[in-house]
């Protein structure tokens, strides 16, 4: 069993909700721990990730937030530098599904986050899940 942190950027509680419950099942079902942290926004979740990884408590991550497309430039840079972090993270070894939606509108978000549609909360835990499983391929 291991130790997961689901990171969370709570900006749309009810597609929060939904993203965090998908990861939860999916970790809880493959006989995981999981704990939550929440932060202020999406590009919290990479530097937040980075310190609980240094913690060494926690086997991997989950990272959930949503990012709807706005009237102003700022949809690119949360979109892109969050994931950018968690790319970087991830290339340097930690475990990470990103399960951070980002979208046109809230009909695309509640596809996505809802598990009963395209269930992007459980498809992040299981990258993670993956991702964990290959580094202990890969380190002994």
């Amino acid at each position: 069993m291991a130790n997961f942190l689901i990171v969370e950027a709570r900006f749309y509680d009810h597609l929060n909700d939904m993203l965090v419950a998908g990861a939860t099942a999916a970790l809880e079902a493959a006989g995981h721990s999981v704990e939550v942290l929440t932060v202020p926004g999406a590009l919290e979740i990479p530097g937040a990730i980075s310190m609980a990884a240094d913690s060494g408590r926690y086997d991997g991550f989950v990272a959930i937030g949503v990012v709807i497309r706005g009237e102003t430039y700022h949809f690119e840079i949360v979109a892109g530098e969050s994931a950018r972090g968690i790319m970087a993270l991830t290339m340097d070894g930690i475990a990470i599904g990103n399960g951070i939606i980002t979208v046109e509108n809230e009909e695309q978000a509640l596809a996505r986050a809802d598990s009963s549609r395209k269930d992007k909360g459980g498809e992040a835990a299981k990258a993670a899940i993956a991702l964990l499983e290959l580094q202990g391929r890969f380190a002994g």
